[in-house]
């Protein structure tokens, strides 16, 4: 079994890994130069649309930024949302 998806929080980090992998490739970016823009390495990239579970916060703001994207924390029941704007098509 893999242990990524044995985590409680293995569905969001995959949500918010389509969608940062989308605005990506959106932008027309290599997981490289968006690691070379955010200043972190491009195993972070990797792992970020992987759907990691554990990543620094720091870093993950700052490919967010260099991405156009915001974290907005509310109140509220749901651990993670992504917009529709920001959310991948469905290829279906």
């Amino acid at each position: 079994m893999d242990p990524k998806s044995s985590s409680p929080h293995a569905a969001r980090a995959a949500a918010l890994a389509r969608a940062v992998r989308a605005r990506r490739k959106a932008l027309r970016l290599t997981q490289v130069d968006l690691s070379r823009l955010a200043g972190c390495g491009p195993d972070f990239v990797y792992d970020l649309e992987a759907g990691k579970t554990t990543l620094r916060l720091d870093k993950l703001l700052d490919v967010m930024t260099v991405l156009g994207l915001e974290l907005v924390v509310g109140q509220g029941k749901d651990v993670l949302r992504v917009a529709p704007d920001v959310a991948p098509r469905s290829t279906r």
